[in-house]
């Protein structure tokens, strides 16, 4: 008798690797750290600490501080953390699956027009979903390469990048009064009318948001900014599938090999970061100076200071510590992309002209009660939905759109 295949079914509650939803719920509150500035001030805030410049100088030396610090602990491992969490989960996904290619583009295409919601329905300049979708296409490709295969491509896609930086660098500074540079300037530091006109358009009604966020993603995905995006998540994701393979992402480490990498990761991290830091700052904080730091060491920093927060998750979960907060943490991270999508969905509402339009009306340090005050809310809900429903909403709608069945 002829045993007949079973279709491709989504993957069950119970076959979930617990440590992985902890990590990505960790990843997904912690992303919000760097992404609240993108939503409640000028596009120029994310890169220039003086932008807004205080008030006050309580506000500015507060805008300051906070910036450094996110800086320092947040700024790019947060993103590492999410991007290696998609190249394991499309291990996971694609492994031992029945038409594991067609259900990988299926889903691959569904998440590429979720981030296109995210960027222009919910007005969220910093989608990162087309782009994973966009640097996964090739990942099925290499789903069964050995992890030193995965960590070597994954090393020369960040020399690539490093490499990028430097020409962009010195092609810049290569040609006296270069245009290309003067509107990298203007945009970084901003005239009082440029930075009026775009909290103007962002704050008025939906409309006007829309046609401003529309051109600035454009601007933004298409071209040489594009690419360094997707290079950037092709790399962390084939690392993230490296770690997958030796079983450091579902906690099957020892306890000395997590505290060793945490260790080493933060050591190298902090140092770098620390030194960006000073260098920009010794700098006035100019627009070449932010350029010159992403060249040698930032992917160093991001990487270190990752890989420490991955470390420390990892033991958390081994030792059993903070059952509470791990299982709101792992259901945050089961509805990761409900999750994500409610950062931009929430901070339209409050910041753009399809709400409240408060962009630019706070100080930089008085974003963070926001971003607290959402991963409470998220803290909250995540388990008590999924307490009531197998999956997040928008988890639900991508998998019925990927296997064309509901779950």
């Amino acid at each position: 008798m002829i045993d007949t295949p079973t279709a491709p079914a989504p993957v069950a509650t119970g076959e979930r690797i617990q440590s992985l939803d902890v990590l990505r719920g960790f990843a997904l509150l912690g992303i919000l750290l760097l992404n609240i500035t993108g939503f409640g001030l000028h596009s120029a805030g994310y890169f220039n600490p003086l932008v807004p410049l205080g008030e006050s100088p309580t506000d500015e030396w507060l805008n300051r501080g906070t910036w450094g610090a996110i800086s320092v602990l947040f700024e790019g491992a947060m993103r590492c953390l999410f991007s290696m969490l998609f190249g394991a989960g499309m291990v996971l996904f694609t492994t031992g699956r029945e038409r594991a290619g067609i259900l990988h583009y299926r889903r691959t295409f569904w998440l590429f027009m979720f981030g296109a919601v995210n960027a222009l329905i919910l007005l969220w300049t910093g989608d990162i979903l087309m782009v994973y979708a966009v640097a996964a296409t090739t990942l099925f490709f290499m789903r069964n390469w050995r992890p030193s295969r995965l960590v070597g491509l994954s090393a020369g896609a960040i020399l690539l990048m490093a490499s990028m930086f430097m020409g962009m660098q010195a092609a810049i500074q290569a040609v006296p009064d270069n245009p290309e540079f003067a509107a990298v300037e203007a945009e970084f530091s901003p005239s009082p009318e440029a930075y009026e006109d775009e909290l103007a358009a962002r704050s008025g009604t939906y409309a006007s948001a829309f046609d401003w966020t529309a051109a600035y993603v454009r601007k933004t995905f298409l071209g040489f900014g594009g690419a360094l995006f997707v290079i950037d998540a092709w790399a962390m994701m084939l690392l993230g599938m490296a770690l997958f393979k030796i079983g450091a992402m579902q906690g099957q480490m020892s306890r000395a090999w997590y505290v060793r990498t945490a260790a080493i990761g933060f050591s190298v991290g902090l140092a770098v970061n620390l030194g960006e830091l000073w260098y920009s700052l010794s700098n006035d904080y100019s627009v070449l100076s932010t350029i010159a730091i992403f060249v040698p060491t930032y992917q160093l920093g991001r990487l270190g200071m990752g890989l420490g927060y991955l470390s420390v998750v990892m033991l958390v979960c081994q030792s059993e510590m903070l059952p509470r907060l791990r299982r709101a943490l792992a259901a945050v991270g089961r509805m990761a992309l409900t999750n994500y999508l409610m950062h931009s969905f929430i901070c339209m509402v409050v910041f753009t002209g399809a709400g409240l339009g408060l962009v630019g009306q706070l100080e930089r340090w008085e974003l963070y009660p926001v971003v607290v005050a959402i991963w409470l809310f998220q803290l909250w809900l995540s388990p008590r939905w999924l307490a009531r429903y197998r999956y997040g909403p928008v988890e639900w709608l991508w998998r019925t759109l990927t296997y064309g069945r509901m779950p």
